[in-house]
């Protein structure tokens, strides 16, 4: 697969939740630098962690599309630019090292902007990720920034309810979940090999 094909395959396998799809593009040893900011299980290498984040992200957001706006590279890394477009119908939940940071209630709102993203490639396959995000603008379409009242209101009753804590577990259960079926998956795909 060509690095563009790599960058597209990397990318559907976040808005799907593919694990044949991720194991095809995601090298054993892929780091994803953003995982700071995601459930920890984001930070497993692999295809696992990749999935993980798929599953992290989808829970937010409901009709997760990347479209791809254009690429570039020069055989070790390609560089993407793309749209993060969907639905936020689920509780949005940002991590520090592992740890809740923030969580957004689900406003309905829909998002729109643009990343660029540099994936670096080892053996025909994705090794490295960084970002460069429009978090501002994703953060203004949720209303969070600069903080819309109601908005705000929901986020400090979530977090003096204890709702923050609950949703920030969910979310990570989840995203290890996923992780885990993917290196089952890995395994079973072994055996059929």
């Amino acid at each position: 697969m060509d690095p563009a094909g790599l960058a597209r395959g990397l990318f559907r396998t976040l808005e799907t939740g593919d694990p044949a799809l991720a194991v095809e593009v995601v090298h054993e040893d892929f780091r994803n630098r953003e995982a700071v900011e995601a459930p920890p299980a984001c930070a497993v290498p692999g295809p696992a962690g990749v999935l993980a984040s798929s599953a992290w992200l989808r829970s937010a957001f409901s009709d997760l599309q990347l479209p791809i706006l254009d690429t570039a590279g020069n055989g070790a890394q390609v560089w993407v630019r793309l749209r993060m477009q969907g639905r936020h119908t689920g509780a949005f939940v940002r991590f520090r090292d592992g740890a809740l940071d923030q969580a957004i209630p689900p406003t309905g709102r829909e998002i729109d902007f643009e990343q660029i993203h540099v994936l670096d490639l080892r053996d025909g396959k994705v090794i490295g990720h960084e970002a460069v995000r429009d978090d501002v603008t994703m953060l203004g379409q949720l209303g969070v920034f600069p903080p819309a009242p109601a908005t705000a209101l929901r986020m400090l009753t979530w977090r003096v309810t204890g709702r923050a804590a609950q949703e920030a577990a969910r979310v990570a259960a989840r995203a290890a979940d996923s992780g885990a079926g993917a290196a089952a998956w890995s395994a079973g795909s072994a055996d059929r090999a």
